[in-house]
């Protein structure tokens, strides 16, 4: 007797699971379970009736559905996964019941009520790719469904899916509730352009499907970014701020209206085994417009000249005729390098979260690399730089003091091998800011700025060496321009701090208060910050707040006196006698 043929049609399918079930089942599972099916009586059920799907089968953490059409599955995924963002806002992070998404069109085999086939595992995988209330969906589905449904997308590239022989181009679906955070601040004015090429590097995406694998990819970023600095005639956003889009669905036309830029640079990094694929493309956010893209592939061993071709390339085509005028210099690095390399941007990776245990992480293994390269100068630099930031925001007297030394040792290493490291530059002047030698520390950070223009840190700490010194005027020009680079650096407590002391120093005492208030507001645990701020209460007039800042002073820095004023806060004699005035009138003995 002949077997019946298999049936076969083309169906779309959805497959979602419960992030954590196990996690919240065994924390609670009466509760769990009493708050699944209400979710699935309340939302999940009527959403599936609206769009007539049919459940194909159910697990104790996960539902596979099919849908008539796609804008259908696409239609009901959007409005269950935004109904779920509803419900979980005011219940605790631990306790939210959560979906991730995948959808799929696809041939499926149909046994009875069941379906089988790469259409219903290509789902499956999806949904693994997607988020915590997120959607993934595959490139045949975005290509029946949009222009239906109103929605965006985050391209997420070819990905090589488990037991799926061809790699499928996955999409992220961008739900109000990955936006969230960047849509908080539409409301905020949109920042002038300057007056020249204005570019921002959008951290690029680790597709290796290795999460340890992240700093590699941030890596890249970075490089290409000091490489775009080192042209004097472009405005290029410092890593920290365009960093803050890191790990968030990307509307490009709103992170270059709020870093103020004209084009963004995005792209991915896949490495596996000794090979690299890095893709790029450049946007003009003015217009959406799509200026230049490509890919690189290569061994590890050419990551440096992939680096540079993409500079290279990214300059081209913003403005043609610059590389007439100057070619992008060549960061010297050699494939020896690539291990040193690789620890320091991991370091780096690491350090930039600003905590205690993640800094302490970073300098172990700084400390690995310039033992292990000794001949190094990035490693150097950087292991210079963090130690002495790591000191300055603990602020313990102690604590910074055994930490300088050090670091200067350091820094003068990185410089004597390397004189052009604007890193290294900018440890020396860190240190001899440390130890009061003012000028010396303005001669440091204007060199690294001579190195590379577009340094923010530079121009920070810059503005804080020169309203230490009693320079407000040039001081409240590099603080700006800090804060105007690098919009939303971690560093920009202390950026306000100078603006606040210079602005203090012109006595304007109202303008300090207001950047006093801005620095205690973003870095609320730096001790320097409220010093400012204090002063400039008290001398505006304002002796109440000034004493409850005060408070928060003590709690913070319980040593805090004129005499450790006097010892340890570099200011010159002339601004020192005007900062004291202040701190007294607050009521500081």
């Amino acid at each position: 007797m002949a077997s019946e043929p298999v049936k076969r049609r083309l169906a779309a399918i959805l497959a979602a699971d419960i992030a954590g079930y196990s996690r919240l089942m065994g924390a609670d599972e009466e509760g769990t379970l009493a708050r699944l099916k209400a979710y699935r009586r309340e939302l999940i059920d009527p959403k599936n009736k609206e769009h007539r799907g049919r459940i194909v089968k159910t697990t104790g953490d996960g539902i596979l559905i099919e849908f008539p059409s796609v804008v259908e599955a696409v239609r009901c995924a959007i409005e269950v996964q935004q109904g779920m963002l509803e419900r979980n806002a005011q219940v605790p992070k631990d306790k939210r019941i959560e979906f991730r998404v995948g959808i799929n069109l696809g041939d499926v085999i149909i046994e009875g009520r069941d379906l089988y086939g790469d259409g219903v595992n290509i789902a499956a995988r999806l949904e693994g790719l997607a988020e915590l209330g997120g959607i993934c969906i595959s490139q045949t589905v975005l290509n029946h469904a949009r222009g239906k449904i109103a929605f965006e997308v985050e391209d997420l590239g070819e990905q090589a899916l488990k037991n799926i022989t061809n790699p499928i181009h996955v999409y992220r679906v961008l739900l109000n509730s990955s936006r969230e955070p960047m849509m908080s601040r539409t409301h905020d004015p949109a920042l002038a352009l300057p007056d020249k090429p204005s570019i921002a590097v959008l951290p690029f995406l680790n597709m290796s499907g290795d999460p340890e694998q992240e700093y590699f990819a941030d890596g890249i970023s970075e490089d290409i970014i000091t490489g775009l600095s080192k042209l004097r005639w472009f405005f290029v956003i410092a890593r920290n701020s365009s960093f803050i889009y890191k790990g968030k669905a990307i509307d490009v036309k709103r992170a270059a209206r709020e870093l103020g830029v004209r084009y963004v640079l995005e792209g991915s990094v896949r490495k596996g085994g000794n090979r690299v694929r890095i893709t790029a493309q450049l946007i003009d956010a003015a217009t959406g417009n799509h200026i230049w893209a490509n890919r690189y592939d290569g061994d590890l061993s050419d990551i440096f000249a992939l680096q540079d071709e993409i500079t290279h390339k990214v300059v081209a085509a913003i403005e043609p005729k610059l590389l007439e005028a100057e070619a992008l210099r060549s960061q010297n690095s050699s494939p020896e390098d690539l291990g040193a390399w690789d620890m320091v941007i991991h370091a780096n990776s690491l350090f930039w979260r600003l905590n205690k245990p993640d800094g302490e992480a970073a300098m172990a293994i700084l400390r690995r690399a310039v033992t292990q390269y000794p001949d190094y100068g990035p490693a150097h630099s950087m292991l210079a730089f963090i130690m002495l930031i790591s000191g300055r925001l603990a602020w313990t007297s102690a604590e910074l003091e055994a930490q300088v030394p050090e670091a200067e040792r350091l820094a003068a290493k990185a410089i004597s091998l390397d004189s052009s490291d604007p890193w290294a530059h900018l440890a020396l002047g860190f240190v001899a800011y440390t130890k009061r030698a003012t000028d010396e520390a303005v001669e440091e950070f204007t060199r690294a700025l001579d190195l590379n223009p577009n340094f923010a840190a530079a121009h920070g700490y810059l503005a804080l060496a020169l309203a230490l010194a009693d320079r407000p005027k040039e001081a409240i020009i590099h603080g700006e321009q800090a804060i105007r680079m690098s919009p939303h650096d971690p560093q920009t407590g202390l950026f306000n701090v100078a603006l606040a002391a210079a602005h203090y120093l012109e006595g304007r005492f109202n303008e300090a208060v207001v950047f006093g208030r801005k620095a205690v507001q973003l870095s609320p645990q730096l001790s320097g910050a409220y010093r400012i701020y204090v002063a400039s209460l008290a001398q505006a007039g304002h002796v109440n707040e000034a004493q409850e800042a005060l408070q928060r002073l003590r709690e913070l820095q319980p040593a805090i006196s004129i005499a450790w004023i006097e010892r340890y806060v570099p200011y010159t004699s002339s601004a020192m006698t005007k900062f004291i005035e202040g701190m007294r009138k607050a009521g500081l003995q």
